[in-house]
């Protein structure tokens, strides 16, 4: 993909690029309240949802049109630049005939192809910052498709922004990060920026430091934080927005670590990974090749391949024993269930050669 840079003018290429502002617009007075606050501790980026998709019917779907004229009052009376979702050809319009300077597609809208090829062919022809979030599942090609899609509508001013990840198990979260999601989008697409949203991964004000601070040190390119003058009253999510004092908090405790020096001091401890790395890759070699042996065994002794007795033991054995070693156990947990469904697959595929001579025999007789 061909990819150029989202800053505009006046914004420094410098990490934490900051976009905030309100969830939802409700009134004039709130957008205005918050955006001179904001401006006033040197945002240049204001956000805020005109269009709200609701799980539900009934909820605030946002003020709709009324509201980009409130946005256009931010651009003139604070000099920042105004950002809001759009899901549909009428809301792209009406964003552009507005003067909306960047624009983004929300997670529910990168879930559906139609969607974002809709929205793709409407923006032919313009040149201005867009991002994707992150479809609301895990899925990402699905993401990488939404990118594709743009670029080759010939939109190349494109960034990402993580949002997290739907899960219908109780956590911490509201949505779960899944870090190397993101990470191997950066691995594929080197120049693509990526923005984090920690207030849709945490559901929750006093997470969005913690999660800010990982996205810094992940060397995202900057964070897309709600804030709203008075969050506990605030017609959407209301329990993920800070205040602009607070936001102002947050990012005066942000760490930034920036690569400003050779990597040459790391190449011994990056030898060592290799090293670690490929005895990991000899030793899961000569575990496939005993639970070929096992497989080779059940057969002769007609056994079936999953043993789960043996599989739960196994399971938490190890997950006890990695978590002794400080390694957290969800990844014990994932790694080993990898490393066992490969040695079914290996006990399986020796099993099926078995009855396909099997079938040879008897056809024989």
């Amino acid at each position: 993909m061909k990819i150029e840079s989202i800053l505009l003018p006046g914004i420094d290429d410098k990490r934490p690029l900051i976009i905030s502002g309100p969830c939802s617009a409700e009134t004039e007075e709130q957008v205005m309240q918050v955006a001179h606050e904001l401006a006033a501790n040197g945002v240049k980026i204001f956000r805020a949802g005109i269009w709200k998709p609701r799980t539900k019917p009934g909820g605030f779907e946002g003020i709709g049109i009324p509201g980009l004229k409130w946005l256009q009052r931010v651009k003139k009376e604070t000099g920042m630049y105004v950002a809001t979702e759009v899901a549909t050809e009428k809301h792209v319009y009406e964003a552009l005939k507005h003067g909306i300077d960047m624009l983004w597609i929300g997670a529910r809208t990168t879930a559906n192809p139609f969607a974002v090829q809709e929205i793709a062919d409407t923006l032919q022809g313009v040149d201005m910052p867009i991002f994707i979030k992150n479809p609301v599942n895990a899925d990402l090609e699905l993401w990488v498709g939404a990118f594709e899609r743009l670029n080759n509508a010939g939109i190349t001013r494109l960034g990402a922004i993580h949002r997290g990840f739907s899960t219908a198990d109780k956590n911490i979260y509201r949505n779960l990060p899944q870090w190397h999601i993101p990470i191997e989008l950066k691995r594929r697409f080197p120049d693509l920026p990526i923005i984090c949203d920690p207030s849709h991964i945490g559901g929750s004000r006093k997470l969005i430091k913690t999660i800010s601070q990982q996205a810094m040190d992940l060397n995202f390119k900057g964070l897309i934080i709600e804030t709203h003058c008075n969050p506990d009253n605030a017609w959407s999510d209301k329990d993920q927005q800070v205040t602009p004092t607070e936001l102002k908090k947050i990012l005066e405790s942000l760490i930034i670590r920036e690569t400003v020096q050779s990597t040459e001091d790391l190449t011994d401890l990056r030898a060592q990974i290799d090293e670690i790395d490929n005895s990991l890759l000899e030793l899961l070699s000569k575990r496939m090749r005993v639970s070929r042996e096992i497989g080779t065994y059940k057969i002769e002794h007609k056994m079936p391949i999953l043993q789960t007795v043996r599989y739960d033991e196994i399971l938490t054995n190890r997950i006890n024993q990695a978590e002794k070693m400080d390694m957290a156990g969800s990844f014990a947990k994932k790694f080993l269930e990898a490393v066992h469904e490969e040695s079914v697959r290996q006990q399986m595929v020796i099993m099926q050669a078995e009855n396909q001579n099997g079938d040879l025999e008897q056809q024989d007789k």
